[in-house]
C-alpha cells in the first residue's frame, strides 16, 4: 500500500481534497497546519512545498499541489471509485473545465476579502478589492448557478470530484456577501454535498 501524507489547513480549499481522499477510499496520514501561526510558512513545510500554501500530497512518486490536479489525481489513482468520467475524453476535459475556472476565478475573486495584498500595496487599492468581493462573488454564483442546471451533481446524475470543489467555494459565499437564496440549485448542492460521510467525515478531521 502506497503511503500517502495529506496537508491541509481548516477553512481552506484543501478541504476538497480532503473530501475526494475519503470518497476513493484512500489510506493517508492527515498533517493539519496552523495557518494563524504560519505553519505553512515554516522551514519544514517549505522544504516540502516552497509555494506555502495548502493543499499538498506527498506520495512515493513525489509531492502535488493545486487543487484541481490533486482532483484528477485521486480520480485516476482510484478508476473503482467512480469519481470522474475517465473512459470519455470530452466529459472528463468538462469536469477540468469546472474546475479551474473554480481556481482560477472563483477562489480568486474570494481572495481579494482578505489576501489583497498578494495583488498591491496601497491600502485604498486593498480595500477597493475588498469591497468589490460580493460583487464579483455573485458574478460567480450566477454562472455556477446556470452551469448546474438541475443537478443534482456537477456532471448531471454522475457524482464527481468537482462536487467536492464546488461545495467547498460555496461555503465561502455567504460570507462573501452573497445572497444565497438567489441561487437555489447551488444550495441545493450544498445541502446535498453534506449529507454525503465523506464530507462529514473530512469537515470533522479538518475543524478537530
Amino acid at each position: 500500500m502506497e503511503r500517502w501524507t495529506f496537508y491541509t489547513a481548516a477553512g481552506t480549499c484543501a478541504l476538497a481534497t480532503h473530501i475526494a481522499l475519503h470518497e476513493a477510499g484512500a489510506t493517508f496520514e492527515l498533517v493539519k497546519l496552523d495557518l494563524g501561526a504560519q505553519q505553512q510558512q515554516s522551514a519544514d513545510y517549505l522544504a516540502i512545498n516552497p509555494k506555502g500554501r495548502v493543499p499538498a500530497l506527498r506520495t512515493p512518486q513525489g509531492v502535488l499541489t493545486e487543487t484541481p490536479a490533486l482532483l484528477a489525481f485521486i480520480a485516476q489513482r482510484f478508476p473503482e471509485a467512480g469519481l470522474a468520467p475517465l473512459d470519455n475524453a470530452f466529459a472528463f476535459a468538462r469536469l477540468q473545465e469546472f474546475t479551474s475556472y473554480l481556481a482560477s476565478t472563483v477562489h480568486v475573486a474570494h481572495a481579494h476579502k482578505r489576501r489583497g495584498a498578494r495583488w498591491a500595496d496601497d491600502a485604498a487599492a486593498i480595500e477597493a478589492m475588498r469591497l468589490k468581493v460580493p460583487q464579483t462573488m455573485t458574478a460567480c454564483a450566477s454562472l455556477l448557478e446556470i452551469q448546474l442546471g438541475a443537478g443534482p451533481w456537477v456532471l448531471g446524475e454522475r457524482y464527481s470530484v468537482a462536487d467536492a470543489y464546488l461545495f467547498t467555494l460555496t461555503g465561502w459565499m455567504d460570507g462573501d456577501g452573497v445572497d444565497m437564496a438567489r441561487f437555489p440549485s447551488l444550495q441545493a448542492h450544498h445541502e446535498r454535498m453534506a449529507r454525503r460521510p465523506a464530507v462529514q467525515r473530512a469537515l470533522a478531521e479538518a475543524e478537530s
